[in-house]
């Protein structure tokens, strides 16, 4: 486990320019990159249900082999060259898929298998590796959740200018190029082995869903960010409800959704900044019972505006609370299954984020904005709750 009372050494933090130059590209190409599939597909084939289920190659394999990455990461000697060559696999997948057409859908599918099986290292598997012992683990994890939210945002916003005036096969070229900018700066990153005895793959991932199943810290942490995204996830699809009664127009959904994302990334960027007034856990409840307050205010049907800006507010009201359970899961994890709780994690978080997205669709004929959005406040509601199970110390 982390040691809190260790001294801050500079020279073994992952300094914040270098970990952001590293963590941010890469995942700034999955994020792009999943919005630039559906679209290349349609323009090259009109079938949109192909683009989704090729969208779901990319997504699904990451979730079922984060164990198994997540073991590889915490027994290796040399996790830099792992990360790197899963930013260098990541872009040779989506070169192949920048030539759908020329390449047959069975080869880009191909591919986008393999890099859904490698999106774990750069995303929960990186994180792990942020706060090496005697580092200022909080700061490096207010990075790390900036690091997302930039990337979630710069993703979509660059396929969304390159594709219209360069075409969808140079926006996804362009995630590649992007992606091998992770690969060399990987190589500037002190990425620190984990000092723990080395054992078999099998007994390593027992040893880490043990971890997140019997240690109650952990797994109070793991299901409040779980029901987090799943409240989340719902957000979308209530958007496009809500901007249609509003105003006829589904494409104003993206004001809604564009205001939660700015609202986040404004939070990340404020978080390494502010004071810590409370402990981890209780920021994560604070933090997530804001969101769903904020959500709920939302979803009282005064105006289009009133629902951007309270979503916008709910947005800011995420960055600390997602800044403190990448936190807890690095403080709370035992040295020999770290990678694995950070790529499960992220795995669930993702998984739980389609989940929303899939129910919310089921209920799209009702009134979307007391019951989806409503419902969206709630289970953020709820995973703050989930936190008043969070252990105390002595």
């Amino acid at each position: 486990m982390l040691d809190r009372s260790s001294p801050r050494d500079s020279s073994a933090v992952m300094g914040g320019p270098r970990q952001l130059a590293a963590s941010v590209p890469i995942r700034t190409a999955v994020s792009g990159t999943q919005i630039a599939i559906p679209i290349l597909v349609v323009e090259s084939t009109g079938d949109l249900a192909l683009g989704a289920a090729l969208v779901a190659l990319a997504l699904v394999p990451g979730i079922i082999v984060a164990p198994l990455v997540g073991a590889l990461l915490d027994g290796t000697r040399r996790p830099r060259a792992l990360l790197m060559a899963a930013a260098a696999g990541t872009a040779v997948a989506y070169a192949i898929t920048a030539a759908l057409g020329p390449v047959p859908v069975w080869a880009v599918a191909i591919a986008l298998v393999l890099s859904g099986l490698l999106t774990p290292f750069g995303f929960g598997g990186l994180s792990s590796f942020v706060a090496p012992p005697g580092t200022d683990a909080r700061r490096a994890y207010a990075l790390d959740a900036l690091s997302y939210n930039v990337s979630g945002v710069a993703g979509p916003a660059l396929v969304a200018v390159l594709a219209p005036t360069l075409g969808t096969p140079a926006a996804l070229i362009a995630m590649a190029v992007i992606a091998l900018a992770s690969v060399a700066a990987f190589a500037l990153l002190p990425v620190q082995p984990r000092a723990a005895e080395r054992a078999g793959l099998l007994r390593s991932m027992a040893a880490g869903i043990v971890a997140l199943t019997t240690r109650r810290s952990l797994a109070v942490v793991t299901t409040s960010g779980t029901l987090a995204e799943l409240g989340r996830g719902i957000m979308p699809i209530a958007a496009i409800g809500i901007a249609l009664a509003a105003t006829g127009d589904a494409a104003l959904s993206a004001l809604i959704v564009s205001g939660y994302a700015v609202g986040a990334l404004i939070g990340a960027a404020l978080e390494p900044l502010r004071r810590q007034l409370l402990t981890p856990q209780a920021t994560m409840g604070v933090g997530y019972a804001l969101v769903g307050l904020a959500t709920l205010a939302a979803a009282f049907d005064v105006h289009l505006w009133w629902t951007i800006a309270l979503v916008g507010l709910s947005g800011l009201f995420s960055a600390a609370p997602t800044a403190a359970m990448l936190l807890l899961r690095r403080t709370e994890s035992p040295d020999h299954v770290v990678a694995q709780v950070f790529t499960v994690g992220a795995a669930l978080r993702t998984a739980a984020a389609a989940a929303g997205t899939a129910i919310a669709g089921a209920l799209a004929g009702v009134e979307p904005l007391l019951l989806l959005l409503a419902g969206s406040g709630a289970v953020w509601l709820v995973s703050a709750a989930v936190l008043l199970a969070y252990p105390r110390r002595r």
